[in-house]
């Protein structure tokens, strides 16, 4: 009896399992398409991701990528589960929202047990130009799962300025667009859309709704975009502005091969204005479709939640996880705190007296 006989006969579990995690019988089928091959899945497996925004577009990209085998995925996200999620993000259940568990490492959780042979980095933060460099440093391709035009801008400047790939996506209603963008090859964001809409001028969710089969194909093709680059297949970018109108039935890819500007502040001048925003005044977004509005320091702390959770019930009732607490001030209003001095303000839409809450119970 040679060796592996014996190891056989000694524990023929121990090497069925091997035999069924094995890198070669996972993605066999990805292997075994003639794009990939065997050469594009070590690419893939020596690949390094950051997600931007794990909520409905960030799930699927997130599931597509780790099942497909990317070696390092980090998932930066600000945002905690809630009921109104599961409509369309697919990655998270019930029990999610009732432990009121932060995206992040809610997600963590759940890609670990899709593929745990790969690394994954969840990151419960906001995005900001304070941490942008550190967030989104050391990888190769950056995907856009977020919901607000800043991050997207915020992207956009740190990817010229670094000259790393990423892939826009966004969704609403029925429709959705998608585009990668190259630094130096391809119009870069601010090429297409010079500046931020002003506020009430674009549909959201909030105003339009959405329906979770457009969020599956913009994201898909977000993904689908991902492997092309990352196995050095380049030349099968579809490289437009692609929009699709799932509705409707419609499927149109802009093309725009020339519509890199020479006056672009960011990619034909080098001017990082969201990068470099150097601002110390809290912000506060509306979430969307949540009634509900994000609370960002103009300066990160760590505090401690044990010791503040014991004055809030002072205040109001208290629920705590390992993550954030909660107070509940009354029927309608809540405050969701992080360590890091984030907020989420329940129960409201007004800026203006999110920031007001925060400040009476926290400070400025």
């Amino acid at each position: 009896m040679n060796q592996s006989e014996n190891n056989y006969a000694q524990d023929p579990l121990q090497l069925i399992s091997e035999n069924l995690t094995s890198s070669s019988n996972r993605y066999s089928r990805q292997i075994r398409y003639a794009n990939i091959g065997a050469t594009g899945q070590k690419e893939l497996g020596q690949a390094r991701i950051a997600i931007v925004g794990i909520g409905a577009l960030g799930s699927v990209i997130a599931q597509h990528l780790v099942r497909a085998g990317i070696g390092y995925v980090r998932i930066i996200d600000r945002d905690i589960v809630e009921w109104s999620n599961l409509q369309r993000q697919m990655l998270y259940t019930e029990a999610d929202a009732l432990a009121l568990l932060p995206k992040a490492e809610a997600a963590a959780a759940h890609l670990r047990a899709i593929n745990s042979s790969i690394s994954i980095d969840p990151i419960a933060a906001d995005l900001t130009s304070q941490n942008a460099e550190k967030l989104l440093s050391d990888v190769h391709l950056i995907l856009d799962g977020s919901d607000n035009f800043s991050v997207r801008y915020l992207i956009n400047d740190y990817s010229i300025k670094h000259n790393v790939p990423w892939i826009y996506g966004g969704a609403v209603g029925s429709s959705g667009m998608t585009m990668t963008i190259l630094p130096m090859e391809s119009p870069c964001y601010r090429c297409m859309f010079p500046e931020p809409p002003p506020p009430g001028t674009t549909d959201t969710c909030d105003t339009a709704g959405v329906i979770s089969p457009i969020i599956d194909m913009i994201a898909s093709i977000q993904a689908t975009e991902a492997l092309k680059l990352l196995t050095s297949n380049h030349q099968a970018l579809h490289r437009t502005l692609l929009q699709i109108d799932l509705w409707n039935h419609t499927w149109l890819p802009l093309n725009v091969s020339g519509a890199r500007r020479n006056d672009c502040p960011a990619c034909a001048h080098n001017h990082y204005l969201f990068l470099e925003s150097n601002r110390q005044e809290p912000i506060a977004v509306t979430l969307c479709g949540r009634q509900s509005v994000h609370i960002t320091p103009g300066i990160y702390a760590k505090l401690d939640l044990n010791s503040i959770a014991a004055n809030f019930t002072k205040i109001g009732n208290v629920e705590q996880n390992p993550y954030l607490i909660k107070l509940h001030l009354n029927d309608q209003l809540s405050l969701i705190l992080f360590a890091d001095g984030r907020a989420i303000v329940q129960g409201t839409e007004d800026s203006t007296k999110a920031r007001s809450i925060y400040a009476e119970l926290l400070g400025n």
